[in-house]
């Protein structure tokens, strides 16, 4: 099996860790282009593992 990229959630957390370390960069606004939709966070919720 191939392995899988890592996912929206890790992406986001590996950006706020980013940030908090003081990379000097931002979140994208909700709604602004490149930012996750709705839509993207129904997505991932599907292959969530559950904890």
């Amino acid at each position: 099996m191939a392995k899988q990229k890592p996912g929206l959630y890790a992406n986001i957390h590996a950006k706020r860790k980013r940030i908090a370390a003081g990379s000097g960069e931002k979140m994208r606004k909700p709604g602004s282009k490149g930012a996750p939709t709705a839509a993207n966070f129904r997505r991932s919720a599907k292959t969530a593992k559950k904890s």
